[in-house]
């Protein structure tokens, strides 16, 4: 039978317990001596090691490499999040891999953050105080002016989904996201988006539940409204553009396709009202 530490023993007087996995050694040592003022640090060079500890605590939050041999981070996250005993621990990608399709791949896969190295402790400690302390957290609907960008509305329910496309949205646009379609009908009360990305599958109403309603709001009746589904088929495609939708992206979604059809209709929406208040003022 397993003999299992026990729980003082592990955590080293009760801080906040991280696991952190690469198989660099060095990077290992580095990220241990740069954090475990703060907190009591596990490092692991191997999945297979992190699956060790696993079986002896429960950590509080798991700092993970993406390129390894073996078993890489993208894999390891999804067997966790594959596992209702670790789906809760939050999972921050620190990696080399900076690329935006990496980082969208990394958050939409389940990953609260992405830390690319170089990094600096602040930043590092900033990210991990942020998912470990809730009450610290500011709304993600936080209203900044956002600058001239326009805006975009994300609904789904899925939170890794809402924030990959926040991240690959947000140099471009002021993005809002909503995790319960419910809600969608009072924001759109108080704001007007640019365009409306919206999930086709969630719980008390789906994206071609919301969009008959979205169109019957004045303001909203040509608002562009894109449905993001995992199955692309033409049924699906006709019956979206059928109900009212502008266009359909298909998950797991590539940033560029992603940005490039939301250009497209934002600027089609302008300039269509620009036609529109044109042909208003010479029928004036």
């Amino acid at each position: 039978m397993a003999s299992y530490k026990s729980v003082t023993e592990i955590t080293g007087g009760g801080r906040k317990r991280i696991i952190y996995v690469d198989d660099v050694n060095y990077s290992l040592m580095t990220v241990k001596t740069r954090l475990q003022e703060h907190y009591e640090i596990f490092p692991a060079d191997s999945v297979l090691k992190m699956y060790e500890y696993l079986e002896k605590f429960k950590p509080d939050l798991i700092l993970l490499d993406v390129n390894m041999p073996d078993i890489d981070g993208y894999e390891a996250i999804k067997s966790l999040k594959s596992d209702e005993r670790y789906i809760e621990i939050p999972v921050i990608f620190l990696t080399g891999n900076s690329d935006r399709e990496s980082v969208v791949k990394g958050l939409s896969l389940g990953a609260v953050d992405y830390v690319i190295k170089p990094f600096t402790t602040t930043k590092l400690v900033e990210s991990i105080e942020y998912h470990l302390n809730p009450k610290k957290r500011k709304d993600d609907s936080d209203d900044g002016d956002g600058g001239n960008k326009p805006c975009v509305l994300v609904v789904d329910d899925v939170s890794s989904m809402l924030r990959a496309m926040q991240y690959a949205l947000s140099d471009r646009y002021k993005v809002y996201i909503l995790s319960k379609s419910e809600d969608v009908m009072d924001f759109l009360k108080n704001k007007t988006p640019d365009l409306i990305l919206l999930d086709y599958v969630m719980p008390v109403l789906n994206g071609f539940d919301l969009i008959p309603m979205i169109r019957k709001l004045p303001e909203h009746k040509d608002t562009p409204v894109i449905i993001i589904t995992t199955e692309g088929t033409q049924e699906h495609v006709n019956e979206a553009m059928t109900i009212g939708a502008s266009d359909f992206i298909v998950k797991p979604f590539k940033p560029l396709e992603l940005n490039n059809k939301v250009a497209k209709h934002i600027r089609i929406s302008r300039e269509l009202k620009l036609i529109k208040e044109d042909f208003k003022n010479l029928s004036g």
